[in-house]
Formats: C-alpha cells, sequence, structure tokens
C-alpha cells in the first residue's frame, strides 16, 4: 500500500500482524488494540518500532496507558459515510496528546483530506485510484475554514474565515453571528 505524507507518496514499511502471527525482530509492527493489551509486555521487548491500528467502533481511551511508548495510530475510514474515525484522532490529538503518526486507512478520499489533516491525521494509506497530482491540489484546496479552533499547520489554510474577513467585514454583521453561536 502507498502512503500520503507531506505531498509525497512513499512505500508502506510498517507489518500489520494479525492477532496470532509471531513478532519479527526488528520490523516496524502495527498490532490491534486488543493485541497491544493482552501483550504489551512482550511487544515492548522487540527491536522495532510499534503501532496500533485502532477500529472505529473502539475508544481511544483504552489505549490511553500505552501512547507513551506507540509510534504510530492508524485509524479506520470503512466508508466515506462513517466518521468516527475523525472523533477519535480528535480525542487522540487534543486530551490524550498523542504526538506520535497518526494514519488513515480505508476509505480514504482527496476531497476529505483537508479535514482528516485538521484532525491530525498526518499519513494517509492511498490506493491507486487517484493521482499524486490530485493529492497535492488536495492538501492545499481548503484556503479557509468555519472552524474556530483551526490549526493552520495541519491544513495549510491561512485562517479561519472571520479572521480572514475581519478586515473588510460589517462589524455589525459579524457580531451578529457571534451572538447567534453563543446564544
Amino acid at each position: 500500500m502507498r502512503l500520503l505524507k507531506n505531498g509525497e507518496f512513499f512505500e508502506d514499511t510498517w507489518l500489520t500482524l494479525d492477532n496470532e502471527e509471531a513478532v519479527p525482530q526488528g520490523a516496524d509492527i502495527l498490532v490491534s488494540a486488543e493485541r497491544l493489551q493482552a501483550e504489551f509486555g512482550t511487544l515492548m521487548l522487540h527491536n522495532g518500532r510499534l503501532g496500533v491500528v485502532v477500529a472505529n467502533d473502539r475508544a481511544v481511551d483504552d489505549i490511553a496507558d500505552y501512547l507513551e511508548v506507540i509510534d504510530t495510530v492508524v485509524l479506520e475510514f470503512p466508508s466515506f459515510t462513517d466518521g468516527r474515525a475523525y472523533s477519535q484522532a480528535r480525542k487522540l490529538r487534543g486530551s490524550l496528546k498523542f504526538r506520535g503518526g497518526l494514519r488513515a486507512t480505508g476509505n480514504v478520499l482527496p476531497d476529505q483530506l483537508a479535514f482528516m489533516r485538521q484532525c491530525g491525521f498526518d499519513t494517509f494509506e492511498v490506493n491507486g485510484r487517484f493521482g499524486l497530482d490530485v493529492w497535492q491540489r488536495a492538501v492545499t484546496a481548503m484556503t479557509l475554514t468555519y472552524q474556530g479552533g483551526y490549526v493552520p499547520d495541519r491544513g495549510f489554510a491561512p485562517a479561519d474565515v472571520w479572521s480572514a474577513r475581519a478586515g473588510n467585514a460589517d462589524d455589525t454583521l459579524r457580531s451578529d453571528f457571534e451572538e447567534i453561536w453563543t446564544a
């Protein structure tokens, strides 16, 4: 599978192990959250990086105790209409303060890339359906956002709509919108 990170493709070197598969020494491995919890002591003894795959119907709080030693968390998008992994990503980056790699897998589409980046994803498993040029355009397609908590380095947008319009916006109109939103 090809991975997209920082607007470039590269080959995935991580090995995804099933729950019964032997752990190869020296390899970077991805294991299920269930296996991580059941075999944490053994998994810590291997001499490669450790990552975990978390199903989108599982609470990320289940892996909170292991985040300090996990290099990568993989979150699943089984369909483009299933957004539970967005919530998982926000929780990992926000209240759980996970700073490692955060990978999106499954039905990852270019038109959702900016939103995924905004939630904290930095790596994306992509199939050959879209070329690099489509993905690179997707990285910079969103120039403004309505999200007040926007983080510029995650989505490359310069500012939220209200900050960008502040110099040109009618202050009365802006005040009316703010009053409605805070009511």
